[in-house]
């Protein structure tokens, strides 16, 4: 077996050294330093990620099974001591650092993140610490070097690391995994020692390959791991490199694959939202979604499920109209070259950015809450703004419509056009509309540019709001503007407003299912586009006959390889039982198992309830033969949830709930009439 530590003695002295500075305190930092040390990022908007090492020799294939991919060795239960002889067959001997850096910029892309040790724990440099790293290989070259000086002398990119907290291979790190118990016990494993070696590997990467821009940490998501662990881990990284980036993955908050901390005072710079992109923009955070081309990270021969680069191109531009980065990942072969798909899509983008790249770089969140026809981003000028309209869907009639937008024009074109032609732009009630050719120029997204007098004036459609979409008897619906001098007119059957609708002067009540509409206007003209939203009148759900007389829930335990959740009805439970509530307690192993609980549940009163299931994997919640809850799928800890009317009395419920790998929890909740939001107690369950 490959040694943890390859020189003791240096070892000794290196994790001494970190250990001790691990007390360090990063340097209080105003707004505007903070600012400052992120503002590269910002402009960047696009980055490539590189998810690449042994895992990439067995190319997602193990005992017949073609669906794996960086997580291969845990997810196919290989064996440290069969994984570890991927060493002897790793030898990319067609890497070119120069060539790799050259993709990435034609690309468009403004800095590289890469995997400088994933959960494997094999280090991709030459790592004095460790003899499960590169020079172990045939390759015997350090990566990390060579694509540093790629980057230096190429310029205008910036080197990133991507580092896991999580190691599957060194012998202080806690957890264990149960199907390697036998394979690599945890006796003596001393997880503040692992630390400390993590540390020295860090110290080496900050210390030995230049300024970087991101340390992208990773794998934090296990109990071993803890906020405190983190702000000492981001203080350290910052104490040998003050400008350096650092995620908040760094810390022990985030917020599952949504990618936010839960925490505003948690560790790290930006979010990182994984493989899904915000529904909405975030004032006053610093975001990134990573998002792979295919279906896997690292390489696999057999993943041909490439998103179309049309598809990519719209994700960019969706990314940074909300105020985010993009972090698109590539996951190299064993022999070190990017598969020919990834290729062909990062040309296509970089075709697309060399044109349009103006209207990325640099750019803040559009100012419109949703636009028809695609995106929005803007830069401001020195006398106003300038918007670049993303146009995916190009409109049949000619028109372009921005609602709402009140400032003067000055001045449209296409962004591609070299000459700059002017399109006519003119306004129509609220909206100012600009004529544009019969043909989008760019099918994926053609880019309008709409330069602005002034501050932006943008004015949003009206603020609905109610208790819930659901009601049993009556609803009072709340229409609002932040705008002044802002009267609101709203109908009742989904139809736009006008000046003869009635006139909103306070809560309106609801007796019946509406389709809610509402607009602003000002001095009798319009000055907003409408606003909707869809009010149901519900019949509760009728309480059971049955009384329970048995307190808990019953529950069936299976154990199985599972990526969502699994028909229950032709499993065989490996245990049964009862439990108080909601319990994975009973479980007879941390990995590879799934709950199945029924009972009944109490509702205090008639009304509309919500229910909520927090898990990690996947989740859901049934009353009666209606499925409330769906949280099913891989993810973190991740919480969703659901309405339904129901009568006061006993009522049928059912949790399912499933843990493939990593960390598992179970958490389910509900709130009513009277009733905040709380963990479903004891008290209410029966069996």
């Amino acid at each position: 077996m490959i040694r943890s530590f390859r020189r003791t003695a240096l070892a000794a002295v290196l994790l001494l050294a970190v250990l001790g500075s691990a007390g360090l305190q990063a340097q209080l930092e105003t707004q505007a330093r903070h600012d400052a040390r992120l503002q590269w990022w910002r402009e960047a908007r696009f980055g490539m990620f590189i998810h690449w090492g042994l895992y990439a020799v067995p190319a997602g294939e193990w005992n017949g099974k073609t669906i794996y991919g960086e997580w291969i060795r845990n997810n196919a239960h290989i064996p440290l001591a069969v994984y570890d002889k991927f060493l002897e067959k790793f030898n990319p001997v067609k890497f070119n650092a120069d060539e790799w850096v050259r993709t990435a910029k034609a690309a468009g892309m403004k800095y590289i993140v890469i995997t400088s040790k994933h959960h494997d724990g094999f280090a991709l440099w030459d790592s004095k610490v460790s003899d499960f790293d590169v020079m172990a290989t045939p390759f015997k070259r350090d990566i990390l070097k060579e694509l540093s000086e790629a980057c230096r002398k190429q310029g205008g990119i910036r080197l990133c690391f991507y580092h896991s907290i999580m190691d599957w291979h060194h012998s202080d790190y806690l957890p264990r995994r149960d199907w390697e118990v036998k394979d690599r016990p945890a006796a003596g494993a001393n997880f503040d020692r692992y630390i400390g070696y993590m540390k020295a590997q860090l110290k080496e990467l900050i210390t030995n390959y230049g300024p970087l821009g991101v340390l992208w940490f990773d794998g934090e998501w296990e109990a071993t791991w803890t906020e405190a662990y983190g702000r000492d881990l981001y203080k350290y990284v910052r104490s040998l490199q003050p400008d350096i980036i650092i995620n908040n993955r760094v810390g022990a908050s985030r917020s599952g694959m949504e990618g936010f901390s839960q925490d505003k005072e948690s560790a790290g710079d930006f979010g990182t939202p994984e493989q899904t992109i915000p529904a909405t923009g975030l004032s006053g955070l610093d975001w990134e979604t990573c998002m792979t081309m295919n279906d896997n990270w690292g390489y696999n021969s057999r993943d041909k499920a490439f998103k179309s680069a049309q598809s990519l191109l719209r994700m960019l531009a969706d990314i940074a109209s909300k105020g985010g980065n993009y972090l698109l990942n590539v996951g190299p072969t064993a022999e070190g070259v990017f598969p020919p798909e990834s290729i062909a899509r990062l040309k296509e983008i970089g075709a697309w950015m060399s044109l349009n790249g103006e209207s990325i770089y640099g750019t803040q969140a559009s100012p419109f809450k949703s636009l028809a026809w695609g995106r929005c981003t803007r830069k401001a000028s020195a006398d106003g703004t300038r918007l670049y309209l993303h146009v995916f869907n190009w409109p049949a009639d000619g028109k372009l419509v921005l609602p709402g937008l009140y400032n003067k024009p000055r001045k449209a074109f296409l962004l591609a056009d070299p000459k700059q032609a002017a399109l006519n732009a003119a306004r129509r009630e609220d909206s100012l509309v600009i004529g544009i050719p019969a043909a989008s120029p760019d099918p994926s997204d053609a880019v309008v540019v709409l330069d602005v007098a002034g501050p932006l004036d943008v004015n949003d459609p009206p603020e609905i709001k109610a208790e819930a979409p659901l009601f049993l008897e009556t609803l009072d619906v709340s229409l609002a503007s932040p705008r002044p001098d802002i009267e609101i007119r709203y109908t009742l059957d989904g139809s736009t407003p006008t000046l003869s609708s009635p006139l909103a002067k306070g809560a309106v009540r609801l007796n019946d299912s509406a389709v809610v509409t509402a607009r602003a206007f000002r001095r009798g003209r319009p000055v907003s586009g409408p606003a909707s939203a869809k009010f149901s009148k519900a019949a509760a759900r009728p309480a059971e006959t049955v009384a329970p007389k048995k307190a808990g829930v019953d529950f069936r335990y299976f154990q199985g390889d599972w990526n969502a959740l699994p028909d229950f009805a032709g499993l065989k439970p490996v245990r049964t039982g009862s439990a108080a509530a909601f319990d994975i307690g009973p479980k007879l192993r941390k990995e590879n198992y799934a709950f199945e609980y029924k009972g009944w549940i109490r509702v205090p009163k008639d009304g509309i309830y919500a229910f909520f299931t927090e898990s990690d994997d996947g989740s859901a919640l049934d009353i009666g033969e209606a499925r409330v809850v769906d949280n099913d799928g891989p993810h973190g800890m991740a919480e969703k949830q659901g309405l339904i009317a129901l009568a006061a009395g006993w009522h049928p419920i059912r949790v399912v709930y499933f843990n493939a790998t990593g960390s598992d929890g179970l958490k389910v909740s509900w709130q009513g009439p009277g009733l905040a939001k709380q963990p479903v107690p004891a008290a209410a369950l029966a069996r």
